[in-house]
């Protein structure tokens, strides 16, 4: 019987659908690119979507090996070796498991979510490297879709990372019909994915505090390597920066460096109040083009690393033919070595590195660092303020590790 005059339900929003069970999706992720500083929010993003963390699959580290036995016959064109790199990642996660993966996610990541953001005019990616994912994807699509003929959906969300609120709707577009999720999933997927990103984020920074704290403490040098996010990877950055390590002098990613305010203000507080800078993260005085993420990252670390006491070198490691980073070769040259900390420049990096001449390299800089390091140290200590926060608590205080080298 029809109802004329009977209440109609309230408006907004619809229940949410019943959760989908995806506890037995794998989910395969090449580590490649700018996933090495944003795979902790892929891995709690899909958590949070209901995949277990066993079947969160990612590639293993680029080499020779898996380029020749899972890319051949994959590559495309392109001058950049870690964007070439990504077709051994794929043909690896399609056809070198042991257990099928059901879907490939390669996100082209247009913007990043770095912790100059606000301090910096854009942060965004490198055009070449938001496209890779797609160009790579053309290799195994030119005779037929290998995707397919797998059984694999191949997912690529386009993201701006650096905006967590439009996030959600991206993820939404593109993975809706390949999870089946629908908005409110990918909103709460999101926030977890950043949860996840900022807690690792943190721990980072907090060890490599500890690290520098350290060196505070004993008055002894580290090295603090400036590269991109890719060059942690052994098969991209040669492991140039472990082999340094064995010499016994510690090693801090510029990406991981700390910001408490704490340090920041006792590195660049005086700075700020003569009004040469308008914060701790602010590179305007070096770097007017601030849009590219990794490089806004790069001229930062090396002003740190130029007023930092106990980093006496950096390693300054570049991509053969990348166009980025070729228009920072001079300015963080110079900055580092404003105040004579040293610095050494790997920027060729390919497929192949003799190891012979990484070795007589390594053997070189240990030996300007053993021989310059205290005067180094000496030379900034004088030019900062005398109660560094690293010695807090301590009975060593700044003023007494300076007059202890004199």
């Amino acid at each position: 019987m029809q109802t004329w005059f009977g209440k109609k339900a309230s408006g907004g929003s619809p229940p949410p659908s019943p959760r989908k069970d995806r506890s037995g999706l794998r989910v395969g992720i090449p580590k490649v690119l700018n996933v090495w500083s944003t795979s902790q929010f892929w891995v709690g993003f899909l958590r949070d979507l209901g995949i277990e963390s066993e079947n969160i699959v990612f590639s293993s580290d680029t080499s020779e090996e898996q380029g020749r036995e899972f890319g051949k016959g994959r590559g495309t064109v392109d001058c950049c070796y870690p964007v070439k790199s990504i077709s051994g990642h794929y043909g690896e996660l399609i056809f070198g498991q042991k257990k099928k993966i059901n879907i490939i996610l390669s996100p082209m990541i247009y913007s990043l979510p770095s912790f100059m953001r606000g301090h910096v005019s854009e942060t965004l990616a490198c055009t070449r490297v938001m496209a890779g994912p797609e160009n790579i994807k053309a290799g195994f699509m030119k005779e037929s879709d290998v995707f397919a003929d797998n059984g694999i959906k191949y997912a690529s969300p386009f993201l701006s990372m650096a905006e967590p609120e439009v996030v959600p709707k991206q993820m939404y577009d593109c993975l809706k019909d390949i999870f089946g999720v629908d908005l409110a999933e990918c909103e709460h997927a999101v926030e977890a994915g950043y949860r996840e990103l900022r807690a690792f984020n943190k721990k980072m920074r907090d060890a490599s505090r500890e690290i520098m704290a350290w060196c505070a403490r004993e008055n002894k040098p580290c090295v603090l390597v400036l590269g991109r996010p890719y060059h942690m990877d052994p098969g991209i950055g040669h492991e140039i920066e472990s082999d340094l390590q064995a010499h016994g002098y510690p090693i801090v990613w510029l990406q991981y460096l700390p910001i408490d305010d704490d340090l920041m203000n006792w590195i660049f507080g005086e700075e700020i109040k003569a009004k040469k800078i308008r914060s701790a993260l602010d590179i305007s005085d070096v770097w007017t083009s601030s849009n590219s993420s990794n490089t806004n990252e790069i001229l930062w670390g090396a002003k740190v690393a130029a007023r930092f006491p106990w980093i006496t070198c950096v390693l300054r490691l570049s991509s053969y033919e990348c166009g980025m980073d070729q228009p920072t070769y001079t300015p963080t040259q110079k900055i580092v070595e404003a105040a004579g900390t040293l610095f050494f420049k790997f920027g060729d990096l390919d497929s192949t590195k003799p190891a012979g001449s990484i070795r007589i390299r390594i053997e070189t800089i240990v030996h300007y660092l053993a021989k310059y390091s205290d005067q180094i140290i000496q030379k900034k200590l004088v030019l900062l303020p005398p109660d560094c926060p690293l010695l807090a608590g301590k009975e060593k205080t700044l003023a007494a590790v300076a007059s202890n080298e004199k």
